[in-house]
């Protein structure tokens, strides 16, 4: 689950909820809803009645309504700042009698970078290896020049630099979103 997702849909979903009560309010205070209804006030007497009869089981259950609020906003801050979906060490091969190479994501981006920022055309180039270290996937922006030839160059970024990163990573078939910006 990607965090920045859930954290969109979340606060969508927030913002939608008090953009409803504020115009729920707007339109009652406009008298929408009646005339003696604008006039009452926000918290009626029936609320208050309410609070006051059940106060001794009410303001303890809201009480822990809160704090499981508190402990759910807490868990998602945590999972914000934890959470991440940079891969691991690629491994290359895993024979017994070829032995293993670890790929460090860091050192394949940088090659990967370098190479396409040589190329006419680009201002500049970055990049991330994100998913499972097993499975890993590249995503590379390259920020091109206005004059530049993007045909030219998404053609030379896939057959030269691209073929590199998939040789390096000794997968053929490595996932790669190229991103011309």
């Amino acid at each position: 689950m990607h965090a920045d997702r859930v954290n969109r849909v979340t606060l969508t979903l927030f913002g939608l909820l008090v953009l409803i009560a504020g115009a729920a309010a707007m339109a009652a205070s406009t008298g929408l809803f009646g005339a003696s209804f604008a006039r009452q006030a926000l918290l009626g007497n029936r609320v208050s009645d309410y609070f006051g009869q059940h106060g001794g089981w009410l303001w303890p259950a809201i009480a822990v309504g809160c704090l499981l609020v508190a402990l759910a906003c807490l868990r998602w801050l945590l999972a914000l700042l934890a959470s991440t979906d940079r891969a691991g060490d690629i491994v290359i091969g895993s024979s017994v009698d070829q032995g293993t190479t670890v790929l460090r994501p860091a050192a394949l981006v940088d090659a990967l970078t370098s190479e396409v920022s040589t190329y006419h055309g680009v201002d500049s180039a970055r990049g991330r290896v994100i998913g499972d270290g097993r499975a890993p996937e590249v995503v590379l922006t390259v920020v091109t020049a206005p004059a530049a030839d993007l045909h030219a160059l998404h053609h030379r970024i896939e057959t030269e630099a691209l073929a590199h990163a998939r040789q390096a990573a000794g997968n053929p078939a490595l996932p790669i979103q190229l991103v011309l910006a």
